[in-house]
């Protein structure tokens, strides 16, 4: 059976350096920092008192104060992106067989504020348990698909993954399978985060993951630097429509990029912390090649997991020059999240838009706030430091990997 052609026909971007996607677009490009002390709650007693929000948005300009109530953050920004992404894509809503579109999201902790709100307020009363009635809808993490699919009469296959800060490059993987073997004709794809709250930072922090660098916030996400210390929270929403190559041909659909493969491997080696040589990265990405059909030496830009984290930056980049040899020296190398923070299970859908706008504008984002040389690093690796670059991308790779080990890595092609 010969499998169908998937393509990028529509992008919605709602990130800490711009609520959509001109705007995110030229936040990357300009090497902008999302970072700032945090506006949401008192930080006096945290390690960490910074954090990359969103700025200048307000949900009420996308819905209504009943719709609010009955969602949580994580959901909203769902909503925001897609909303973005679905008029982006022009697709005709009364006249596609909505019985093959699907909506499938990702996100690593889902409601995690509705619940630390809930439980916060039960714990302050008499041990009555007066939780709100949409308590658990607005927690739950596939709830945020759920209301896409109601927006839009979407009848398809409709999930959320869970795999961390892989998450919404799994959902990406499974949109790409379900329609390349003929399933459906659009998949609504992405991932959503809302983590900078109490919980949320108490967490990471507890596990000494972020940075402390609360001194210089914006300088603070500085991955392969050797004064690295850790991620920086992000959070927002990437949504991507991916479209039967056929099915947009036809009705005259604009094409981004096509995603031509997917790849998913497991370190199997800590809950946390990275395989020290990278191997189940080695593997990811050698899977996500040959599910493309690609040699190495094609590909042109590698967009890295790259945290800042002491760890995970080196593993990452052992592990490329691994795996493409010599060829790893004519690669961009970059890390946005270096500009956007961690979006944890957003990251992946955030990535991947970041990666297909590179090959459609010929430059790769840099890598900001780099200033001291780390020894255990390859310097002759363009690391696209500080400044863009402007580059011809044929075919670029994005990298995502999450707690309990899981890697995913995605492959996209610019088209004709």
């Amino acid at each position: 059976m010969a499998l169908k052609r998937v393509v990028v026909t529509g992008l919605g971007a709602l990130t800490p350096i711009g609520n959509n996607i001109g705007d995110f677009w030229q936040g990357l490009v300009n090497g902008e920092s999302g970072a700032a002390p945090i506006t949401y709650f008192d930080t006096s007693k945290f390690k960490t008192k910074f954090a990359c929000e969103l700025k200048h948005f307000d949900i009420s300009n996308f819905l209504d104060r009943k719709e609010q109530r009955r969602m949580d953050k994580f959901t909203q920004y769902a909503m925001v992106s897609t909303e973005e992404a679905i008029n982006d894509s022009g697709l005709d809503l009364d006249s596609i067989d909505k019985l093959r579109v699907g909506v499938i999201w990702g996100s690593g902790i889902g409601g995690i504020e509705t619940f630390q709100n809930e439980i916060l307020n039960f714990a302050a009363g008499d041990g009555t348990p007066r939780f709100n009635p949409f308590f658990i809808p607005k927690m739950i993490g596939d709830i945020a698909p759920g209301y896409i699919s109601i927006k839009y009469g979407f009848m398809g296959p409709n999930y959320t993954t869970v795999s961390a800060c892989a998450s919404s490059a799994n959902a990406l993987t499974d949109s790409l399978n379900y329609i390349r073997l003929g399933y459906c004709d659009v998949i609504v794809s992405g991932g959503s985060e809302a983590g900078i709250n109490i919980t949320g930072m108490a967490g990471f922090n507890a596990m000494h993951a972020l940075s402390t660098r609360n001194d210089s916030p914006s300088t603070a996400s500085r991955p392969f630097d050797a004064t690295r210390d850790g991620f920086v929270l992000g959070e927002g929403s990437g949504t991507l429509i991916l479209e039967e190559y056929e099915h947009a041909k036809a009705r005259g659909a604009k094409i981004y990029a096509e995603l031509i493969g997917a790849g998913l491997s497991c370190d199997a080696h800590h809950i946390t912390a990275p395989h020290p040589e990278g191997d189940g990265v080695k593997a990811v990405m050698r899977n996500c090649l040959n599910d493309g059909k690609i040699k190495a030496n094609e590909v042109d830009a590698i967009n890295t997991h790259g945290t800042s984290t002491p760890l995970g930056d080196i593993a990452e980049l052992k592990a490329i020059s691994n795996v493409f040899g010599k060829h790893a020296l004519n690669i961009n190398i970059n890390s946005t999240k270096s500009m956007t923070g961690h979006m944890l299970g957003a990251s992946g859908a955030i990535e991947a838009i970041s990666v297909i706008l590179s090959i459609q504008n010929k430059i790769v984002p840099p890598t900001i706030n780099h200033k001291n040389i780390d020894e255990n690093i390859d310097q002759n690796l363009n690391l696209t430091l500080n400044t863009a670059q402007n580059r011809e991308i044929n075919i670029a790779m994005s990298n995502t990997f999450g707690f309990g080990g899981h890697n995913a890595c995605l492959l996209f092609k610019k088209t004709d």
